[in-house]
């Protein structure tokens, strides 16, 4: 296993599949995208739910910089579990300027870059790393231009980290399908 994704609905059992093909390992490094929310008592009790979830030798790592991780953490190293994309790219989107209506002129163009990172580090990453993403193409089209933007680019982010992945996983109703 070298890189991994795992894609799914909410709730699907996403996360609970990545960590089980990460249980047996010695230390692991957590790499929580969707960061804490005080204002939000639904979103903390997710956060608290995985993070009660995990073992307790693994390391937890806050961030949206991700790529730096994947480029600097090789083969030999503790793997990586990335929770997850979707909250990577919407944490990308705001720094983008992408959530304002209407959005910056140039907010496509530095979401662009971002992504194109992302991808670009874990096409070409050594590191042992399973990433979770949602997947939204199978909901109903956002109303809003902001969630179809969303949607769209969390939808061509996601074929192309499974066009790079060694393996990649579907789990639908808590069952988890290999596609590849």
């Amino acid at each position: 296993m070298a890189r991994v994704l795992i894609v799914g609905g909410i709730r699907s059992g996403k996360s609970r599949h990545a960590e089980g093909l990460l249980a047996g390992e010695p230390a692991v490094t957590y790499v929580a995208t969707g960061g804490d929310d005080p204002t939000d008592d639904e979103w903390t009790a997710r956060v608290a739910a995985h993070r009660a979830r995990r073992p307790g030798h693994w390391t937890t790592v806050e961030t949206l910089d991700v790529a730096p991780m994947l480029r600097t953490t090789r083969a030999g190293d503790a793997p990586l579990l990335l929770d997850c994309v979707n909250a990577w790219l919407a944490g990308a989107m705001r720094e983008a300027g992408c959530w304002t209506d209407p959005p910056d002129d140039s907010a496509p163009k530095r979401l662009a870059y971002a992504v194109d990172d992302l991808v670009d580090a874990w096409s070409q990453s050594t590191a042992r790393a399973v990433a979770v993403t949602n997947e939204v193409g199978l909901s109903l089209v956002p109303l809003t231009r902001a969630g179809r933007w969303f949607a769209e680019e969390l939808g061509v982010l996601n074929a192309r980290l499974a066009a790079a992945a060694d393996e990649v996983w579907q789990v639908s109703v808590g069952i988890p399908h290999r596609l590849r």
